[in-house]
């Protein structure tokens, strides 16, 4: 079973993926977007030009690759394409200006390695209380609402091919979304 975790930053994938392993004896691979953002002098919480957010997402997404590849038969990880496309598609306004090709590319790989990684995904939505931690994404209840929109509507999209799982925003406790994932 290869499970991948999907939601906005501080919506608790990281906790869970480790209580699922933990119960599980499944092998726990945390992805570090923040790490690859460090690694190129980039800070996660500040604005970027969407080329650069291009650019950066592409390098996230090669990484958690890698990671997903070397794995264990089974595992469960803390993000996936999805969450890598949501925080992409995010940057986009009115007036921004898009490569579409290049946008288009991105996200048709997204799916690509979803569908080949994957055999379940699972939504965190926002619920739990918001805790800030330096390096890490912001803390704008409005940006995070956003991004979950985002998620779920590219869970739903018809290149996705593997099955999601939406954990209820009612549903806080830990053993209690732990024991959802496990069913």
């Amino acid at each position: 079973m290869k499970i991948g975790l999907c939601g906005s930053h501080r919506t608790g994938k990281t906790t869970l993926a480790q209580a699922i392993a933990d119960k599980t004896g499944l092998a726990f691979l945390a992805t570090s977007t923040s790490a690859v953002f460090r690694e190129y002098g980039l800070d996660p919480a500040k604005p970027m030009d969407f080329r650069t957010r291009l650019w950066i997402q592409q390098r996230v997404l090669t990484s958690a690759t890698m990671s997903w590849h070397d794995a264990p038969t089974d595992f469960i990880t803390d993000r996936t394409p999805i969450d890598f496309m949501a925080y992409t598609l995010s940057d986009i306004q009115g007036i921004t200006e898009v490569d579409f090709p290049d946008l288009e590319s991105y996200l048709t790989q997204c799916f690509t390695v979803t569908n080949q990684y994957f055999n379940q995904l699972v939504v965190l939505q926002p619920a739990i209380p918001l805790v800030y931690e330096a390096g890490k994404a912001a803390l704008n209840k409005a940006y995070i609402e956003h991004l979950n929109s985002v998620i779920l509507g590219l869970c739903h999209d018809e290149r996705l091919f593997c099955p999601v799982t939406v954990i209820k925003r009612a549903v806080l406790a830990l053993e209690a979304r732990v024991d959802l994932v496990i069913r």
